[in-house]
Order: C-alpha cells, then structure tokens, then sequence
C-alpha cells in the first residue's frame, strides 16, 4: 500500500498546478517511508489512513529539506540533496511548501489527527533548533541529548502510531509509546552507524556527525570513560574534519571501553518494550518492524 501513498504524495503536489515544483519532488532522496508504514499498519488502507500517511510523509519530507540546509549536506541517501542542486533559497521554500500543502489538507482529516501531528511539527522544529544550539560546543549532557532526539526525531514518529490508533479506534497509549520508543531507537542507531559504517554504505561521509558538531551519545559516553588528557583530545577534534588517524584513534577508544555496545544496548531496551506492548496487543506486524530497526546495519 505505500505505492497508494506515493500516487497520493504525487495527486497532492500536481493540485499546486506547478510544474516546478513536481520537478523537485522527483529529485527529493525517498526514505523507507517509516511513518507511512506504521500508519498503515496500525490504522488499514481506507482513503482517509493513505492520506493521513501522505501528509506524514510530505511533512517529514520538509523537515528532511531545511535539514539539509542548516547542516549543509550535499547527500541525502546517496543522492545529491536538494540544495545542493538548486540552492538554499530553492531547498528552504520547497521544505514551506510541502508544510504547507500538508498543513492544508490535513484540515480535512480528523481534528484529533490534525492537532497531533501539528503539535509534533512544533517540536520537531524545537528539536532542529536544539540541534544547532547543541552543536556549537562539545556536549556532555545525555538529557539535553534525549529530548532534542524526542523532538527532532521521535516526536513525528510517535505522532504517526498515535494518529493512526486515533483513525483505527484504538487504545492510543501504547500505539503512542511505541512510536515514540521506535523514534528515539531509531535515531540512536543512526548515530552509532555514523561512526561503525563506511560513507558508501551511509550514503553520506561517515563520522559526519562530529564534523558538523553533533556530540551523539557514544561521544558522550566515551567523554565520561576517558582520562583527561583524552577528555581534551577528544573535544580538540570537535568540529573539525577528522583525518585518518584521529578517526582510527576515536574508534579505538570507543573499543576499548566498549562504547558501541552501551550505546547499542539502551536502543534495544527501548525497542524490546516496544515489542512487549505491540505483541501484547496483537500487533505482531508492528514488533517486527521494531526487531528490523535494531537489527539494521545501514
């Protein structure tokens, strides 16, 4: 069914009656449609459900398109990114319009539906502020971490299940945790493979991260395991571009105090309970899309 959802991704944007525009969505990188996915999955394939999906996918579209301008990425999932091609100026309004678009036909929905998702627009936004603010100096604060994660990521995600727990008369509370388990678990092992997975593989360059300044949960726990004369090597190399050695030495010392693992290990507690609570309902389709994210290794 998420063909359904890309003809109607496709009928939203050909409504505008800019020719433009349709150009730049066929050149957007398309993600494993997560969110769609979920949506589906809880809520059925009515009308109503594939638009609900669409617009979750237009919205996390835009959200991907000023992401990639504030930390100037040339990649998006081994594509050349948006505003790489065309521009910050052309990127930022695209992002506006699928917002928009979105925004708009999400009227039509369901008023519960609508202030859900809405609301996690307004922190997801939030959390890319908290992003920039985090990245201008070495965090050691995994809370501060945590909730821009929840934001930035985890809150559409947990939007999507609680959205389509609403549309399918279910008990959203669990839908609800799970989303937001699934969310955070799933930008934790995006920052763990950054480090442990090469740039062909990532589709971007690997160890980018640290580059761009983002202090990702196994820089914050390997911080507290080091010495201090390591303490301050490691946030020398904090916004700087790593040459092959620094980056061999960064990847030593999160082996030897096994850095990978830890970070590896608090995804999976957050995965297993969302299987728990999804298994508990039924919802065996659901656990194994959270068993595939702790599992995948790109």
């Amino acid at each position: 069914m998420l063909n359904s959802v890309e003809r109607q991704i496709i009928h939203y944007i050909k409504d505008l009656n800019e020719p433009e525009i349709l150009n730049l969505y066929n050149k957007l990188a398309k993600g494993k449609r997560l969110r769609a996915k979920l949506i589906l999955k809880i809520a059925g394939n009515s009308l109503r459900v594939i638009k609900t999906a669409s617009i979750v996918e237009m919205i996390h579209g835009a959200s991907l398109l000023h992401d990639d301008v504030i930390d100037d990425s040339d990649m998006r999932r081994n594509r050349p990114s948006i505003n790489s091609i065309y521009g910050n100026k052309t990127a930022i309004m695209f992002g506006d319009i699928l917002y928009s678009k979105g925004f708009y036909e999400l009227n039509d929905i369901d008023k519960r539906v609508s202030k859900v998702i809405s609301n996690a627009v307004v922190q997801l936004s939030l959390g890319e502020l908290a992003d920039v603010s985090l990245s201008e100096e070495f965090n050691t604060d995994r809370d501060r971490y945590l909730k821009m994660i929840y934001q930035k990521t985890a809150s559409l995600i947990e939007a999507s299940a609680e959205s389509a727990s609403i549309l399918a008369g279910k008990d959203s509370i669990p839908y609800k945790i799970y989303g937001r388990n699934l969310g955070l678990a799933f930008q934790m092992i995006d920052d763990i493979l950054d480090i442990t997975v090469d740039s062909q593989t990532l589709g971007k360059p690997a160890m980018h991260d640290f580059f761009e300044g983002k202090t990702t949960l196994p820089y914050i726990y390997l911080y507290k395991e080091l010495d201090t004369d390591d303490k301050n090597r490691l946030k020398s190399l904090h916004s700087k571009r790593l040459n092959t050695k620094d980056e061999a030495w960064i990847k030593l010392k999160m082996k030897e105090y096994k850095i990978i693992e830890y970070s590896y290990n608090e995804a999976k507690k957050l995965i297993d309970e969302a299987i728990s609570l999804m298994e508990n309902a039924g919802e065996f389709a659901l656990s194994a899309i959270a068993k595939e994210m702790i599992e995948r290794d790109f």
